[in-house]
């Protein structure tokens, strides 16, 4: 811990919206988060789950439009202040994704979910198309990238994103109770712990809340400091989280113990490439 207070030019204050979305009602949820980050007008970043603005389960409301990354309902959230990342389903010409943008004055940057889980009752490829490229964004006081829930299940990422230099993992999701050989909450700690020290970053973790196509979201959004420990976090039912993050310790930390100094990029590289001509044989 550093010995003087951190300046406020160092602090990143965020606030995580844990939302019930209601499917398919894009303009009603849109108005709800649009009220939302509108009274966080102190804060520098709002963040929301995955697919705050449709609801996950699109292959119930095949009505429910895509929208696209510069839709004024959308831009209109970065107007107020703080940077919003808003999950959303995006349309792309012929295409939908899975994404998350990032909106400050009147621009959408875009994260796009590039693992799509289609297995069990899980079948995001039949609606989305995986994105190809992981982002990190700069906002005044702090580097962030952004793994939209499966992604963050994928080591590389986290991996990736830490040495391209970002210093807070936003991570938004669609979790449901569910068990993956242990229970899926358990396993989130364990990952998103796992992703903080190692990456020596903060991360936030945005989960939804309330039921869905008869499966039931369990919400525990929270903020993990880059040593492991839950900073903050909330409960089942629909809430808002504040915390604010010392980006001045972080740095002093990553100086202390240099985890990301050598990243052998290039070793990762090659037996990358060796992976994916085996799997092309």
């Amino acid at each position: 811990m550093p010995d003087t207070p951190t300046p406020d030019a160092a602090r990143l204050k965020v606030r995580l919206l844990q939302t019930d979305p209601t499917l398919g009602d894009v303009s009603g949820n849109l108005e709800h988060l649009n009220n939302l980050v509108r009274a966080a007008s102190d804060r520098d970043l709002v963040t929301t789950a995955e697919l705050a603005t449709h609801g996950y389960h699109l292959g119930q409301v095949p009505e429910a439009q895509p929208i696209n990354a510069n839709d004024e309902r959308l831009l209109r959230l970065g107007s107020y202040g703080p940077a919003a990342l808003v999950g959303f389903a995006e349309a792309d010409r012929h295409h939908t994704f899975n994404s998350a943008a990032l909106i400050t004055n009147n621009e959408a940057r875009v994260q796009r979910k590039m693992y799509l889980p289609t297995y069990r009752g899980w079948e995001e490829r039949k609606h989305f198309r995986p994105g190809g490229r992981l982002h990190c964004y700069d906002l005044p006081k702090a580097r962030i990238s952004t793994l939209i829930c499966n992604d963050a299940w994928q080591p590389a990422m986290p991996w990736l994103a830490g040495h391209a230099g970002a210093e807070v993992l936003v991570i938004p999701v669609n979790s449901v109770t569910s068990n993956v050989g242990l229970p899926t909450d358990q396993a989130w700690d364990l990952i998103l712990r796992h992703a903080a020290i190692t990456t020596q970053a903060f991360v936030l973790f945005i989960n939804r809340v309330g039921r869905e196509n008869g499966q039931e979201f369990w919400g525990g959004s929270r903020v993990i400091h880059p040593t492991g420990e839950v900073m903050a976090q909330l409960g089942q039912e629909p809430g808002e989280l504040d915390c604010e993050l010392d980006l001045g310790e972080l740095r002093s930390l990553r100086r202390q113990w240099p985890l990301l100094q050598e990243s052998r990029a290039d070793l990762v590289a090659r037996e990358a490439a060796r992976l994916a001509q085996e799997e092309e044989l």
